[in-house]
């Protein structure tokens, strides 16, 4: 029995949607899905309805694809916007008894340590820039490079005034979450954006740091008893070992992202049980 991962599924694409019904079954292991299954209630029903006849469980967190309003799409898709759009996702992961951010934290029935699989929905909230630059002109910063992240217009905050109030909200009620089960079991900790800014390697676009995560969570994996992070929004697959612990980004991507060839399964990575080479390895790696 293994735990999986991946994210940025972006079904969207139809090579991507292609692969995704192609995959074969694991029907002993469970998979995290740790978010941008796509941008409509649609995509996430596509993989749910694939992945759960293919796993004995799943585990979702939600994206900022995820959390999109596409006013052309859908007359759902058109009006859900923030908590509202959240929480629909969150009723449609239900309907294919798929564990959620709101669920109660799981501990890992498979063989090795045992471990409490937390999913994380925390958002970000601009922090990730120099100190140099004022909160208020973070996004100008990043524009004079050209770079605009989608968000700023799909990604709606509602009903918080705006989307760092959310992930101000979002870190809080989390952060009391995880303080009431550290001592319980060694964490895996789930969520889509990356927990600390040193994971945020973009040299092409840099400065869409900004759109990456939040500072809230920097000793999140040291201040909590963490084993595993897994994450994923940055397109780029990755293995790190920071503080000792194991930090995985495990998206797939667009489709200029990955190789058809191989399929979805190819990019599974392997969470748990924890590998001899995980146990005290400190050196970062990257993966193709």
């Amino acid at each position: 029995m293994k735990l999986y991962a991946i994210s940025d599924l972006h079904l969207g694409h139809e090579i991507n949607r292609q692969a995704l019904a192609a995959i074969p079954s694991y029907p002993e292991d469970w998979l995290i899905l740790a978010g941008d299954m796509g941008e409509t209630t649609a995509h996430l029903r596509y993989a749910l309805s694939i992945l759960s006849r293919h796993f004995a469980q799943l585990l979702w967190v939600p994206g900022n694809h995820d959390l999109w309003t596409l006013p052309s799409s859908s007359a759902e898709d058109a009006t859900l916007r923030g908590e509202e759009k959240y929480q629909r996702l969150v009723s449609i992961c239900r309907d294919y008894g798929v564990l959620t951010p709101e669920d109660p934290y799981v501990l890992w029935p498979g063989e090795g340590t045992p471990a409490l699989l937390a999913p994380l929905f925390l958002l970000y909230d601009y922090s990730f820039r120099p100190g140099d630059v004022p909160a208020e002109k973070a996004v100008a910063w990043a524009a004079e490079t050209h770079v605009v992240c989608t968000d700023e217009y799909l990604l709606h905050p509602d009903p918080y005034p705006s989307r760092s109030a959310w992930c101000l909200a979002r870190c809080q009620y989390t952060e009391k979450r995880l303080q009431e089960v550290a001592s319980t079991a060694p964490l895996v900790l789930i969520n889509h954006f990356p927990l600390r800014e040193s994971l945020v390697r973009l040299y092409r676009i840099p400065r869409f740091s900004l759109w990456c995560g939040t500072r809230r969570t920097e000793d999140w994996h040291i201040r909590f008893p963490t084993s595993v992070v897994v994450y994923g929004h940055l397109h780029i697959r990755a293995t790190d070992y920071q503080d000792g612990v194991r930090f995985e980004e495990v998206s797939l991507g667009y489709p200029r992202h990955w190789r058809q060839e191989k399929g979805v399964q190819g990019y599974l990575r392997e969470i748990l049980p924890a590998r001899k080479i995980d146990q005290g390895a400190i050196k970062p790696s990257i993966s193709g």
